[in-house]
C-alpha cells in the first residue's frame, strides 16, 4: 500500500509540475520586465570651472524604476544574442560641496546594449551569464534649478561607448513557451556633461555612471 501511495504521489508531482520547455536553435524569446535603474553620477574629473565649484563637490544620480522589453535570439540551444529597448530618466544631485543642489535636471537616456548569453541547463531551469557593447546616448538634458542662477543657458552630456556584463535566470511556468525570468546588468561607461553660459563652456566634468540594472518579468519563447 505505501510503495503504491508513493508511486501515485509521484506521478501527480510529475504531471502538475511545468514542463521544462527548453529554448532550441532558432528560438526568439521576448521579455517584459520591471526593471530598477541604480546609476552612480560621481564626478571622476573636473576639466573646465570658471564659475569656482566647491573643492570637495561630489555628485549622485537618482534612481528610476521603468518598465523594459528584451528580444532575444537563439543561436543555438545554450548560446543567444539578447538586445534590450527602455528610456530612463535621471537627476544629478550635489551630495558634498553643494549638498543637495540639482545639476541636471531629465537627462533621458537610451542605454542601446547587446548581449551575448551562455545558458546552463540546472534541473529544469536555465541559469545564464553574458556580457556585450552598450551606447548610452543622452536626450533632453536640461540644467538643472541650482545652475540657472550662475548664468547657465544650456547643458550637454556626451553620448558613449561602454559595456554590460549581465546573469540571469529563466524559470518555465508552461510548456508553452511562457517563463519568468530575473536579470541583473552591470554597466561600466562614463559621460562629459558640459553646462554653458552662451557660448561660453562654464564648466564640463567627468561622470561614472556604471548603473547596476536589475529586472523581474514574464518571457514568451517562440
Amino acid at each position: 500500500m505505501k510503495l503504491y501511495l508513493s508511486t501515485a504521489i509521484a506521478a501527480v508531482a510529475m504531471l502538475s509540475a511545468p514542463a521544462a520547455a527548453r529554448a532550441e536553435a532558432g528560438d526568439f524569446q521576448a521579455k517584459l520586465f520591471v526593471t530598477g535603474v541604480l546609476p552612480d553620477g560621481k564626478i571622476t574629473d573636473v576639466r573646465t570651472d570658471i564659475v569656482g565649484l566647491p573643492a570637495n563637490t561630489q555628485t549622485k544620480a537618482n534612481d528610476n524604476i521603468v518598465p523594459t522589453v528584451a528580444i532575444e535570439y537563439f543561436v543555438t540551444d545554450n548560446f543567444s544574442i539578447e538586445t534590450i529597448c527602455c528610456v530612463t530618466q535621471h537627476d544629478v544631485d550635489g551630495t558634498t560641496g553643494l549638498p543637495g543642489a540639482e545639476l541636471v535636471s531629465d537627462a533621458k537616456v537610451i542605454p542601446a546594449t547587446v548581449t551575448a548569453k551562455l545558458h546552463f541547463d540546472a534541473g529544469g531551469i536555465k541559469p545564464y551569464v553574458g556580457a556585450g557593447p552598450t551606447y548610452f546616448i543622452w536626450i533632453d538634458e536640461q540644467p538643472g534649478a541650482a545652475t540657472l542662477p550662475l548664468g547657465v543657458t544650456d547643458f550637454d552630456m556626451s553620448n558613449e561607448l561602454g559595456l554590460a556584463v549581465q546573469a540571469g535566470v529563466d524559470v518555465p511556468l508552461n510548456e508553452n513557451g511562457l517563463g519568468f525570468s530575473i536579470d541583473a546588468k552591470r554597466y561600466f561607461v562614463d559621460t562629459t556633461a558640459r553646462w554653458f553660459a552662451g557660448n561660453t563652456l562654464a564648466i564640463e566634468t567627468e561622470h561614472k555612471i556604471d548603473p547596476w540594472v536589475v529586472s523581474a518579468g514574464l518571457s514568451l519563447r517562440f
